[in-house]
């Protein structure tokens, strides 16, 4: 699968539910072998079995709009990570709870994807080209 917003997303930011520059989002990493994307029926992170979240989540900071339409915020990295193969990066809006918690994007085509975690950091670097992070 190609990187891709979830439907759910784009409803949402078109009709202004979802702010990029002042609401919440964050970030996890996934096991493509316990996670299977549906872009028409995942609405919240729960819908992302725990055992499929590699690490962690990391909070987005200074998320910003591009001129284009382009979501961009600053780089992330996961501290010591661990555990199975990571397949993809899921965006979500930080809700209550993860049944509270909005899905934005899939992303399994990047540089460095798949990797396989040794304990160490990984540093996801956004693109800094015309569609940043993701582009509506």
């Amino acid at each position: 699968m190609a990187n891709a917003l979830y439907d759910t997303a784009r409803a949402a930011f078109l009709t202004g539910s979802h702010d990029w520059e002042n609401d919440t989002f964050a970030v996890v990493l996934v096991d493509g072998a316990d996670y299977t994307v549906n872009l028409e029926t995942h609405v919240a992170l729960s819908d992302i079995a725990t055992a499929a979240r590699v690490s962690g989540v990391v909070t987005l900071t200074n998320t910003s709009v591009q001129a284009n339409g382009a979501a961009d915020a600053d780089d992330v990295t996961f501290t010591a990570v661990s555990g199975d193969s990571i397949e993809a990066l899921v965006l979500y809006k930080v809700g209550v709870d993860d049944a509270n918690s909005p899905l934005i994007a899939y992303i399994d085509t990047a540089t460095g994807l798949p990797i396989t975690p040794n304990g160490g950091d990984i540093i996801v670097t956004w693109d800094n080209g015309t569609n940043r992070i993701f582009r509506l």
